[in-house]
Order: C-alpha cells, then structure tokens, then sequence
C-alpha cells in the first residue's frame, strides 16, 4: 500500500453535501422548498451536516443543487456563519436538472480535489443533505487513514429501514462492502448516504453526464477497493412528509 512522503501533511478534507434532488416523495413540501433546506427540530436538515463539519475541523464544503438551487445559495451563503467556505456546483444553471449522485460529485470534483498538489487531496468526504445524522463525527483521524490509502471509498452502513428490508451490501470480516452478496451470517445492510470518497472512483464519468453511483459502488467492490463499517447511532433518511413529521415529533 502506498504511503504518503515523510514530510507530506494530509490536509483536512474538503466535503461535498448533495442537495440537488427533486425530492418527489416530499411533495408538495418541497415544491416550494429544497427537501435538505425542510426542518428537523427547528433547523435546516444541511445546517446539521454543516454545523457538524465545521465542528470536526473540516473547512472547505460543496454544496451542489438543481432544484430550487438558488434558495440553498441564498439560505447557506458564503458558509462563514457556520465557521466554514461553501462553493456551490449548480447543475441545474449549468445543465438544466440534476445529473444524479455519481454526475453530481464528478461534476464538483475541481471543487472538491487536486490530486497534482498534495498526497492524499484526491479525497473527499460525501454526504447527503437529506439524512438526519445528529450523532456522527466527521473523524478527522478516519479521514486521514482513508487518504493515506487506496480504496476507492469508504462506506457507513445501517439496519436496514422497514421501506428498504433486503438492504445494500454485504460486509466481510475484514472490513470489506460486499456487492451482490450477503456476509458469511447472511446479513445485509443499507447504505447510510454517507462515505469517504476518492476521485478515482468517478473516473468513468465525464463531467456534464449524468450518473448514478450505484454501478461504480458495485463494481468497485467487486475488485475489492470498497470498505464499510456500521452505524449504530440515530439515523433517518428522510423521505416523506409522514416520515418529517413523525421525526420532529420526537425529542
């Protein structure tokens, strides 16, 4: 495995939040409003992500957007309130809708990496603006041992939702995300929209196009380049207005 020079610095990773989605199972919510700009317990689903960013030492974030885009420009500003430098990949100024998740980080990627400056800056943490995560921690320590690596990503996984019950991937004992299988015990888990990413896992993507991630999750992990680990914290991705309301309703 490569290492980084003795004298190199890994720098804090940048970050990118997804927020480019229609959010069509929110409607007629998000018909007016960005789905990651809706309130959980009196603040923004991104602010949490954000807040919790800037309080891990991560400083630089993408935001990117589609729908609604300019509202996420005009809430999240500069993003010096919250301690940090927000750009914004505007796909739907650019290219008329959303390019999808894996269209999305390619699209943001000189935003987000220079792999010509500094070992390990080919990496990046993602998460999605409509997940409801309160408790996880952007591990400064996590992130360094990712870069200093080479696997193309790094997953969280979580029990799978009653919506979503034969799960993702699978996980071996190792460490490693299992595609098209279950672990050794059968278990199978969802993805939690939250990982550690390298540029070379979007490669095969050419900047404008639209992408899902699912293929190149899949076949990253067919060669073995893809490792997860649990989540057993509170965690919701938030879907529909029934889901908005039963989460908001909890203390």
């Amino acid at each position: 495995m490569s290492m980084p020079p003795a004298s190199a610095e890994i720098r804090p990773l940048k970050a990118i939040v997804l927020a480019a989605g229609r959010g069509e199972r929110m409607r007629p919510l998000t018909d007016v409003t960005p789905k990651p700009l809706l309130k959980v317990h009196g603040k923004p689903l991104i602010e949490w992500h954000l807040e919790a960013l800037a309080r891990d030492g991560v400083r630089e974030v993408v935001v990117n957007g589609a729908w609604l885009e300019q509202q996420l420009v005009d809430t999240l500003g500069d993003g010096s309130r919250f301690g940090l430098s927000i750009g914004y990949s505007l796909e739907g100024r650019d290219h008329g809708a959303a390019l999808e998740t894996a269209g999305g980080i390619a699209k943001a990627l000189p935003l987000l990496c220079d792999a010509t400056k500094a070992f390990g800056d080919d990496a990046f943490w993602v998460v999605s603006g409509d997940i409801y995560i309160p408790g996880f921690r952007f591990d400064a320590a996590v992130a360094r041992r990712f870069a200093s690596g080479e696997r193309l990503a790094h997953l969280w996984l979580v029990d799978n939702p009653p919506y979503h019950p034969t799960g993702d991937f699978g996980l071996d004992a190792r460490g490693m995300a299992l595609s098209g299988e279950a672990a050794a015990d059968g278990d199978r888990w969802t993805y939690a929209n939250i990982a550690l990413c390298r540029a070379g896992l979007l490669a095969s993507v050419t900047p404008g196009s639209r992408a899902a991630l699912g293929p190149l999750l899949h076949r990253a992990m067919q060669e073995r380049r893809i490792s997860a680990e649990l989540w057993r914290g509170a965690w919701e991705n938030v879907g529909t207005p029934a889901q908005l309301g039963a989460l908001n309703a909890t203390t």
